[in-house]
């Protein structure tokens, strides 16, 4: 007697050569509900205000890790999610080793653990402990990798799914539609493309380290409605007011951030087009910074 799957699986062979699906975008799990939860918990997950003052004074370390992680991340192929949620890994443990008896560790392991739990907890296929070493030019084993990934869930107490820009900007965006805001399919797209870019280069960029995850979403979605340069003045100021009020904060900090992103991706793509052939650091400052769609076209 023949018995048929209820989910039609194949098996091992014939899926080689398939895209792995995901689910598509449910309504019913956005909306206001969704954001105030997201809100209640995200300071849950930020680092020790001891970290970010320390961080801040020497930004150097961190900035070569995130962009290493940044890197490991773009080469693996790995889903948007799995670098802000690893470089948040990162920050929540070295800011429990302030407070912690642990020995020091090696940072491009421990940012290769994060990377493994961040793939484990966001993706159906994730990146093996193999990969991650070679990412590494075999600068430690794989089994001193999974020994950081144990020390790691030790240190967080298996606490591990932070929240992040990136868990907003969807439902960001499904609001801004349902209160007025004209997106068609291909800009709402770009949109959160863009935005999802920005959001990255803030997660880097160490000056917003501890900032609200809500924040850094509202403002880089906020960025990228501007850079567009679809959308009149009007309709801007009332989309900037609705994010404003959907991460609960007033218009003006929102504005502020907003202007902090714009300035760190001009200086970032000034710096790109200065190792460049030809073009002109006033030619970018002239412009306001467009977008780009891509994370490794703005220099990290």
């Amino acid at each position: 007697m023949s018995v048929s799957l209820w989910c039609e699986e194949v098996d091992e062979e014939q899926n080689q050569n398939q895209t792995a699906l995901r689910a598509g975008w449910d309504p019913s799990v956005s909306g206001c509900r969704v954001i105030q939860r997201l809100l209640h918990v995200e300071e849950r997950y930020s680092p020790s205000v001891l970290y970010v003052s320390l961080i801040q004074q020497e930004p150097g370390r961190r900035e070569e890790l995130t962009k290493w992680t940044l890197q490991v991340c773009c080469d693996c192929g790995c889903d948007e999610a799995v670098f802000p949620l690893a470089v948040s890994l990162v920050d929540r443990f070295l800011s429990a080793l302030l407070t912690l008896p642990v020995s020091p560790v090696s940072p491009v392991c421990l940012a290769a653990g994060c990377i493994l739990i961040a793939s484990k907890l966001t993706e159906c296929e994730t990146v093996t402990a193999e990969l991650l070493c070679a990412a590494a030019e075999h600068d430690f084993l794989p089994s001193s990798l999974r020994d950081m990934e144990r020390l790691i869930l030790a240190t967080l107490r298996w606490d591990t799914a932070a929240v992040t820009p990136q868990d907003f900007l969807p439902h960001f965006l499904a609001s801004l539609e349902e209160r007025g805001g004209t997106f068609g399919t291909e800009l709402l797209s770009t949109l959160r493309r863009h935005s999802d870019t920005l959001a990255s280069m803030c997660v880097c960029d160490s000056q917003f380290l501890g900032t609200p995850p809500s924040l850094v979403a509202a403002a880089s979605l906020n960025c990228a409605l501007r850079g567009l340069g679809r959308t009149c003045h009007t309709e801007l100021v009332f989309l900037g007011e609705i994010l404003a009020a959907l991460c609960q904060t007033d218009v003006a900090v929102l504005q502020c951030c907003s202007e902090m992103i714009e300035g760190a991706l001009r200086q970032r793509l000034r710096s790109g087009l200065q190792r460049g052939p030809s073009e002109k650091g006033e030619e970018v400052e002239s412009e306001r910074p467009g977008t780009p769609t891509d994370m490794r076209d703005i220099d990290f």
